[in-house]
C-alpha cells in the first residue's frame, strides 16, 4: 500500500513529470500517425496479401481465367500485343504462331487462323507457350507447365513426361537429328521424341557460387527461398496482413458505431466486448509477426522500379541450405539455346549473360567477352540471321550481335552499342516480346504496341488484325491478374505512368504502419 502511495507521489516530481509528458505526446503522435496512415493503406494491403497468396500457388489456380472485358482497357489485346505472340514455326504450307494466347494455325499467310490448342488442360495459363519445334513429323510445344507434343495433322496435344522435377520449358531447338529441350535448370536431348537424356551443364569459367540479388529478393518475398515451408509462411503472412487490416479498420469504426448507439440509448455491451477482443487480436498478431512482415515488405519493394534498378545487376552469395543452394550451377538460370553449326558450339542465354559451350558439354562454359544487353526479365528473341549474326531481343531492345568478332549494334538505329554508366532503367524504349518470320516477311512484336514489320515504318500495322475468335479464346489467367494487382500495373489506366511508384510508395507506407504500430504496442500495451 505504501509503495503505491510513493509511486503516485513520484509522478509529481518535476523530472518524472516531464518524462511522462514527453512519453504521452510521443504515444499520441504515434497513435494518430498509425491510425490515419493505416486507414489509407488498409485496402491496398489486403489486395497485396490476397494477390500474393494466389501467386504463390500458380498450378493450383491455373484453370481459373478472368475475362479481359472485366479489366481496364489496356489489358485488351490490340495488334497482337501483351506477348500474345512470342514466335512462329513454318511447316510446309502451314504457319503456326504461339505465345500467351496459345498456338494458332494459318494456311493463307496469316490471313485467317484455326484454333490449334486442343488437348491443353483448361485455363489460359496452361497454354502459355514459349517455344515450338517440329521433330520427326511431330510438333513439340514448350509451355510454362511442361512439354507437350501433337501430330501435325490429326490428334491433340498430350503432355510428355520428362525426367526433371520442375517442368517449365524455357526453349526448344534442333541440332542435326536431335531435339533439344531447355528447362530453367537443365538441358534435355532426345533422338526419338520419347526418351530424354538429362544434362546438367558444366560450371562456367571462374565460377562463383552466387546468384542475382533480384532473384534472392524474389524468392525471399515469395517464401520459395525456404521451400514449401517458406511459401506457407508467406501465405500465413498474407492472412495476417488481411487480419491486421480488417481488425484495424474495425478498431477505427467501432467507437463511432458505439457512440451512435449510445446517443440512441441502445445497448452497447456486446459491441464494447467485440471492440476489446478485436484490439487484442490486432495487437497480438502485430507484435508476433511484425519482423517477418517488415522483411517481406522490404524485399517486395525492390522487385519493381525504381528500387529494382539498384539491385538488378547485383550478385550476392547464396544462402546455405536455401532453395537456391543447389549443386547445379545453372539452377533457374537458363533462358534460351542456339546451336551454332558454323562454329560447332552451343550458345546459351542465361540470367547471368551469354555463354559458349563446346559440343560435348564436358568443359567449362565460357562467357561471351562482348554481348548484347538483355533485360532482367530474360531473352525473348534469339534468331540466327546468317554470317555469324544473331538477333537478340528482350525488354531492353533489339540488337544485332556478331558472335565472331563480338560487335553489337542497335537493330533499329544501326549504331554500335555502348553500355550505359551507373544505374539505368531495366527496360528500353522497345520492349521486344516476340518475332515472326515467313519466306517473304518478318515482324517483331513489341509488348505494348504489338506487331511491327521489320525494316518498315514502326507505326505501320501490316500484320493481320487479331481475330475476335482469338480475343475471346484468350482471357487472362487469375495468376496474371493477381500479378498485375500485386505490381500496381492494374492502376495504370487511372494514374498513368505514375503507377510505377505504386509499389515503393505503398511499401513505405506499410513499413511505417508496421513500425508505428509496434511502438504503440511497446509503449502502451506490452505490459498488459
Amino acid at each position: 500500500m505504501l509503495q503505491r502511495i510513493f509511486l503516485c507521489l513520484s509522478i509529481f516530481e518535476p523530472e518524472t513529470f516531464r518524462k511522462n509528458m514527453k512519453k504521452s505526446k510521443l504515444i499520441k503522435f504515434f497513435k494518430k500517425f498509425h491510425k490515419w496512415l493505416a486507414v489509407i493503406i488498409a485496402f491496398i494491403a489486403i489486395l497485396f496479401a490476397a494477390s500474393g497468396i494466389i501467386m504463390n500457388h500458380r498450378s493450383f489456380f491455373a484453370s481459373i481465367d478472368v475475362s479481359r472485358k472485366l479489366l481496364p482497357g489496356n489489358y485488351s489485346y490490340q495488334n497482337w500485343n501483351l506477348a500474345a505472340v512470342r514466335g512462329s514455326l513454318q511447316s510446309g504450307d502451314a504457319n503456326f504462331i504461339y505465345g500467351n494466347s496459345g498456338i494458332w494455325k494459318s494456311t493463307d499467310d496469316f490471313t485467317t487462323f484455326d484454333d490449334f490448342n486442343q488437348g491443353f488442360p483448361k485455363g489460359i495459363d496452361n497454354r502459355k507457350i514459349y517455344s515450338v519445334a517440329q521433330f520427326n513429323g511431330v510438333l513439340f510445344a514448350g509451355t510454362h507447365m511442361g512439354l507437350f507434343k501433337r501430330p501435325l495433322t490429326n490428334g491433340s496435344w498430350e503432355k510428355v513426361k520428362i525426367p526433371v522435377p520442375k517442368e517449365r520449358i524455357a526453349d526448344l531447338t534442333l541440332k542435326d537429328n536431335t531435339l533439344l529441350i531447355l528447362t530453367r535448370h537443365y538441358l534435355l536431348q532426345s533422338s526419338d521424341g520419347n526418351t530424354f537424356e538429362k544434362i546438367q551443364l558444366p560450371k562456367p569459367v571462374d565460377y562463383k557460387k552466387q546468384t542475382g540479388l533480384f532473384n534472392t529478393f524474389w524468392e525471399l518475398h515469395s517464401g520459395e527461398l525456404f521451400g514449401l515451408t517458406g511459401k506457407l509462411l508467406v501465405d500465413l503472412l498474407g492472412l495476417v496482413t488481411i487480419l491486421l487490416s480488417v481488425t484495424g479498420l474495425l478498431h477505427f469504426f467501432l467507437p463511432k458505431w458505439i457512440k451512435r448507439k449510445k446517443k440512441k440509448e441502445q445497448q452497447v455491451g456486446t459491441m464494447v466486448t467485440v471492440k476489446k477482443k478485436n484490439l487484442r487480436w490486432h495487437n497480438v498478431a502485430g507484435y508476433v509477426f511484425v519482423l517477418f512482415l517488415v522483411i517481406n515488405t522490404f524485399s517486395g519493394m525492390h522487385l519493381r522500379p525504381p528500387l529494382l534498378i539498384a539491385i538488378a545487376n547485383k550478385q550476392v552469395g547464396i544462402l546455405p541450405g536455401t532453395h537456391l543452394d543447389s549443386p547445379n550451377p545453372w539452377f533457374d538460370k537458363l533462358r534460351k539455346i542456339h546451336w551454332d553449326a558454323t562454329n560447332n558450339r552451343y550458345i546459351f542465354s542465361t540470367s547471368d549473360g551469354f555463354y559458349f559451350a563446346e559440343e560435348t558439354l564436358t568443359r567449362h562454359l565460357i562467357p561471351a567477352p562482348v554481348q548484347p544487353p538483355v533485360s532482367v526479365m530474360g531473352c525473348n528473341v534469339l534468331e540466327p540471321l546468317g554470317n555469324n549474326l544473331l538477333m537478340v531481343g528482350s525488354f531492353s531492345g533489339m540488337y544485332l550481335w556478331n558472335i565472331q568478332n563480338g560487335m553489337v549494334s542497335d537493330f533499329f538505329t544501326g549504331q554500335p552499342y555502348r553500355a550505359p554508366q551507373g544505374m539505368t532503367r531495366p527496360i528500353g524504349a522497345n520492349t521486344v516480346a516476340g518475332f515472326v518470320q515467313t519466306n517473304e516477311k518478318s515482324w517483331w512484336f513489341d509488348y505494348s504496341r504489338g506487331a511491327i514489320e521489320m525494316n518498315a515504318n514502326p507505326h505501320k500495322k501490316t500484320f493481320t488484325q487479331m481475330p475476335e475468335e482469338i480475343r475471346l479464346a484468350s482471357p487472362m489467367s487469375l495468376w496474371n491478374v493477381s500479378l498485375e494487382i500485386h505490381t500496381g500495373r492494374i492502376f495504370e489506366n487511372i494514374v498513368g505512368m505514375f503507377y510505377i511508384l505504386f509499389v515503393p510508395i505503398a511499401g513505405i507506407c506499410i513499413l511505417l504502419v508496421l513500425v508505428s504500430g509496434f511502438f504503440i504496442w511497446w509503449l502502451v500495451y506490452r505490459r498488459a
